[in-house]
């Protein structure tokens, strides 16, 4: 069960670092990109070397007894010295002075960790005392051992150091964003960082029970493990948020706004840009430009719609429909309604409306706004109401041309 488990996470890590590498050979500039890439890169290694049987199998192929647990806290360690880089790099402000500075800061912090973890190595090697595999109780079989602990109290010194300082950063860096889905990721990916801590707090708790005489293998071997491989899940989830989420986003317009586009263009495809759909991966380009079609239609067909379409729209809707949102939407897609039809048959109105959008995108409006709100038109668009406000506007048409 362990294998498939973190065999599985393992596979979505590396999926998203290779997303991640793909985005960052296109900006080669973008460091913090780069970053994030080698981070969850590490994460995707701990995964991998989690899965018991792949630790051992490892092993064998080598030759050595739990070198696997080496490349799984070198993995962690990798993750940590991503984190303290990208902190120096966030912390350093504006200007090349101090981007400078932070330069050499950051290559004194790689060397120091460096050196610490060749020591830690160093510790491994001179300390396994036996051939037997430990995957999942390494660090309860070894306390006895001065080299296996020093290896383990260093790993644990650079994880924690670094997830608390992540953790305590990406929350104030975050609330620099507003709602974006990059500030929900740092948030997220702090919850990973605390939780991360509770780990440590869990195997160095274990150790000194079991140096004490009461060894509490529950704890180091239970406990700290679901707490770190939840906190791994958390960080990942953090990173791929900002990716993940406008997509997500963006495939949700989609999904409620190609009804109302293919109804509206069908009638008007001259509006609808030439060449082949782009792939799927470019959700937002393609929601982007439905909604710029649909309104190319709505400005194309205000002649078509009578100057008081709106306001009886309005009249007739606002005693049955008490949301205010939901009134403009009927509004709106009454006149989108009216426009298409008296265009088709060649109606031109006396008083042609000015506008026939109810709602407009700019400085004082959001676009997540203004996507909600044609979502809303699409949803209302065959409403029976607006059906009743169409048949009495073609009514006082034919008695107006009488």
């Amino acid at each position: 069960m362990f294998d498939v488990i973190y065999l599985c996470f393992a596979a979505i890590a590396w999926t998203l670092v290779g997303y991640k590498a793909v985005a960052w050979f296109r900006d080669r500039g973008n460091a913090d990109l780069g970053l994030a890439c080698v981070m969850t890169g590490g994460v995707a290694t701990v995964f991998l070397f989690s899965a018991p049987s792949l630790y051992r199998a490892f092993d064998q192929l080598l030759g050595v007894a739990n070198l696997a647990m080496v490349f799984l806290c070198s993995a962690v360690v990798v993750f940590a010295l991503g984190a303290q880089v990208l902190l120096l790099r966030w912390a350093a402000g504006e200007g090349a002075d101090t981007r400078a500075r932070a330069r050499v800061r950051a290559r004194w912090t790689v060397a120091a960790v460096a050196a610490l973890w060749a020591v830690a190595v160093t510790g491994f090697a001179v300390g396994r005392p036996d051939t037997v595999e430990h995957p999942r109780d390494f660090s309860t079989a070894y306390t006895g051992s001065p080299g296996v602990m020093l290896f383990l109290g260093l790993y644990l010194a650079i994880f924690g150091a670094s997830l608390a300082a992540l953790g305590t950063l990406c929350p104030r860096y975050a609330a620099r964003l507003g709602t974006s889905w990059l500030a929900r990721g740092l948030r997220v990916l702090s919850a990973g960082c605390w939780l991360g801590l509770l780990y440590c707090a869990c195997k160095l708790t274990g150790f000194a029970l079991s140096w004490a005489g009461h060894p509490a293998p529950w704890l180091s071997n239970g406990v700290a493990p679901l707490s770190a491989s939840v906190a791994a899940i958390l960080v990942l989830a953090g990173f791929a948020l900002p990716a993940v989420g406008p997509r997500a986003a963006a495939w949700r317009r989609l999904r409620r706004l190609t009804p109302l586009w293919r109804l509206v263009t069908a009638q008007a495809p001259e509006v609808t840009m030439d060449g082949a759909r782009r792939p799927f991966a470019d959700l937002e380009w393609r929601a982007n430009r439905q909604m710029a079609e649909i309104r190319d239609i709505q400005r194309g067909i205000r002649r078509h719609v009578e100057s008081d379409a709106l306001d009886i729209a309005w009249e007739r809707a606002r005693p049955v429909v008490p949301d205010e949102r939901q009134l403009a939407a009927v509004a709106e897609a009454t006149a989108l309604r009216r426009g298409l039809e008296n265009r088709a048959v060649g109606h031109v109105p006396a008083h042609g409306a000015d506008s026939v959008v109810v709602t407009r995108s700019g400085a004082s409006a959001q676009l997540a706004a203004e996507y909600e709100h044609l979502a809303l038109v699409a949803d209302v668009y065959h409403s029976p109401l607006i059906d009743t406000v169409l048949t009495e506007l073609r009514q006082r048409s034919t008695v107006s041309r009488d």
